[in-house]
């Protein structure tokens, strides 16, 4: 592997122990299940939102794990534009979470994050231990991500109002497996302190949390 650069990521630190996920938040929900998706979709985004401001002031990057809608002639920045600029069901979601320019961005051929694409690679270069996975869907794509990087022994924490799915049933099913099949921490966003995240992991590994725990609901 080269030399690193200090500079080479402009203000994204080249090492980090925690990294947040946005999964599919860039989408127009241009399909059969997108209005119902919508409704959870965008006050899960509102949150999500608020919860990136804080990654980033924590020195947190911030990586973009997006769908290639099926085309491989895709790329990120159309999609964006797409989202952004035409009327499309998800585009107050786009404006939400629109990346800034210091964000990474994956782009996906299918379920998972880690499937045929370049995460892996990006991860391995920030040495990351701990993900966030954020974003839609909870009973789809985020589990599909999950299940794939606890298996690469990732610790994981998926804040359960950052997480939106079609059906909240489902959405709250998929939470409780994560939960308790893979360890995951699924307080709300509002509770997790970004500095105890940081800490090294030989010194205090982040905990999930007793059985008791309330998933926040969708509306």
């Amino acid at each position: 592997m080269p030399a690193k650069n200090e500079d080479l990521h402009g203000n994204v630190p080249d090492k980090a122990e925690v990294a947040l996920l946005l999964i599919d938040v860039i989408n127009d929900l241009e399909f059969d299940s997108g209005e119902q998706l919508f409704k959870h979709a965008l006050p899960a985004a509102e949150k999500l939102a608020a919860l990136k401001r804080r990654a980033k002031r924590a020195g947190v990057p911030v990586i973009y794990v997006n769908d290639n809608f099926g085309r491989w002639q895709s790329d990120f920045n159309k999609l964006l534009k797409h989202c952004l600029e035409e009327d499309v069901r998800g585009k107050p979601v786009a404006e939400l979470l629109r990346p800034d320019e210091d964000d990474y961005f994956v782009l996906k051929p299918k379920h998972s994050g880690f499937f045929s694409t370049t995460l892996d690679t990006l991860l391995d270069y920030l040495q990351v231990k701990i993900l966030i996975l954020t974003g839609l869907t909870g009973d789809i794509c985020v589990l599909f991500t999950a299940n794939d990087a606890y298996m690469r022994d990732f610790h994981l924490v998926i804040p359960s109002d950052c997480v939106a799915s079609a059906d909240a049933d489902e959405n709250r099913h998929a939470l409780e497996q994560m939960r308790r099949v893979l360890k995951a921490d699924t307080r709300p966003s509002a509770e997790l302190d970004f500095d105890e995240l940081k800490r090294p992991a030989d010194d205090e590994e982040p905990q999930p949390q007793p059985q008791s725990q309330q998933f926040a609901e969708q509306d």
